[in-house]
């Protein structure tokens, strides 16, 4: 939809560190920035509404590649609605819905009915996610073509939460995806290393006396498929990468000038299956939390590029699914309303990234892997409004029950972290302000405020 911008409110935002650089004004009209620094207050209108920005980051909107929305069909679990809500909260101006949604997403018509979801919903941008095979069976390739034709346009297909483990159809999408640019998103998984795995292998699983998940199920995978990619000549993206060995793997790849891409998720950035002793099904999640000395691996192999994005792989369950025996838990975390204080905490706070960094590996990244070219852009005059303001000071402490997502399972429960979102711009229009949900975007159906406020955040 295109937004009609006669009657959006014109904002100047005030004194805001750019990428933790020099305080400066910003001007945001129409959905895009249009004055930086020393013009900006010059050229604002009588009209434009002032946003006090000291003492304030100001970063491009975060983009995930990873978010499991739910809807269609497990609308028990979370909706478009509040996923989207969750993310603008989260400080994310566009995420990727996954496909296993029920139906699968495994056709235009689904993947368009998730698009207009997203479009109605307005807080974000939503962009579907299709699967690889139909059903997510891993017997035939799904509509690879259709979908990326569709009004969805999807570029990003995945079975995530199931592996591709056929070599042959494997190969078959890599090639697929070449027409189109697109680019297959692989949970990497053996899935006959991990029959009955509960949690990872190794000195704790053996005491807890759970089935293990070795780490090899994952890196032969991963081995594998670069391989394939580099057979091919076609983009591979890892999804959670969650061992040293994988990273290591990567790395080799890339030196090869192999296309891979890949992501780590906050939770593998900071928890480690030590937690597991407590039994929580909060804690149970596929891949699952590792070692310590793969926490390290992998907040190394993001600082150094390795690996290429953060990506939250929010899933969020019904309480019933997780408050249970943990042999009958359901795997998956809570991400969205968390992730930029936990890449804060790991990543920023123990200098291995600067904000510019951070803004790599949460939004410039992940939004050319996505091919959403108006999504990951500078801070600078001429580009889409896609931004969020960050007070890096603020410490919090994380409580499910206050969050917008549905889901209650989120493994940071009770931790303090740092870095607090103050607001999201969605193409111009302020999803979140001084913390709190505001509109969605008019152009989504909202219709603009007659006369917007002027806010201190």
């Amino acid at each position: 939809m295109t937004e009609n911008t006669s009657t959006t409110p014109e904002y100047l935002i005030r004194g805001a560190s750019l990428l933790g650089g020099a305080a400066q004004d910003l001007l945001v009209r129409g959905g895009v920035i249009t004055a930086v620094g020393g013009t900006a207050a010059g050229d604002a209108s009588a009209g434009a509404v002032p946003i006090d920005a000291e003492g304030l980051l100001a970063l491009p909107g975060m983009v995930d590649l990873h978010t499991h929305l739910r809807e269609p069909g497990r609308e028990d679990a979370e909706t478009v609605e509040t996923g989207s809500r969750a993310a603008a909260l989260g400080g994310f101006t566009a995420v990727h819905a996954m496909a296993n949604s029920s139906p699968v997403a495994d056709t235009a018509g689904v993947v368009e009915q998730v698009y207009r979801l997203g479009l109605a919903s307005g807080w974000v941008e939503v962009r579907p996610v299709g699967a690889v095979t139909v059903g997510l069976g891993g017997e035939r390739l799904a509509e690879l073509g259709a979908m990326a034709e569709s009004r969805a346009s999807v570029r990003v297909f995945s079975d995530d939460g199931i592996c591709v483990s056929d070599p042959v159809l494997m190969r078959r999408a890599l090639e697929y995806v070449k027409a189109f640019d697109g680019v297959i998103a692989q949970h990497a998984q053996e899935p006959r290393l991990t029959e009955g795995a509960q949690m990872n292998e190794g000195a704790v699983s053996a005491v807890l006396g759970l089935t293990g998940w070795p780490a090899v199920a994952e890196e032969s995978i991963i081995a594998r498929d670069v391989l394939l990619a580099q057979h091919v000549g076609s983009r591979l993206h890892v999804c959670h990468v969650s061992t040293a060995g994988s990273v290591e793997i990567i790395r080799w790849a890339k030196a090869r000038g192999i296309d891979v891409t890949a992501e780590v998720t906050p939770h593998h950035l900071l928890l480690t299956d030590e937690l597991v002793r407590s039994y929580d099904p909060v804690y149970k999640v596929n891949p699952p939390l590792r070692t310590s000395e793969d926490v390290h691996a992998l907040r190394a192999a993001l600082a150094d590029g390795t690996i290429d994005v953060v990506g939250t792989d929010h899933a969020p369950h019904p309480s019933e699914h997780k408050e249970c025996e943990w042999a009958q838990a359901a795997m998956g975390m809570t991400g969205l309303e968390t992730a930029l204080s936990v890449v804060q905490h790991t990543m920023v706070e123990t200098g291995l990234l600067d904000w510019e960094g951070f803004a790599r590996v949460t939004s410039v990244t992940p939004a050319r892997i996505g091919r959403l070219g108006h999504q990951g852009r500078p801070l600078a005059v001429g580009e889409p409004a896609n931004l969020i303001l960050v007070d890096p000071a603020a410490r919090w402490t994380v409580d499910p029950s206050r969050m917008a997502t549905k889901g209650r399972n989120s493994p940071f429960r009770g931790l303090e972290l740092p870095g607090s979102v103050r607001a999201t711009f969605y193409a111009g229009h302020p999803t979140v302000l001084d913390g709190r949900l505001a509109t969605p975007r008019p152009s989504a159906g909202v219709a603009a405020p007659e006369e917007a406020p002027a806010w201190s955040i």
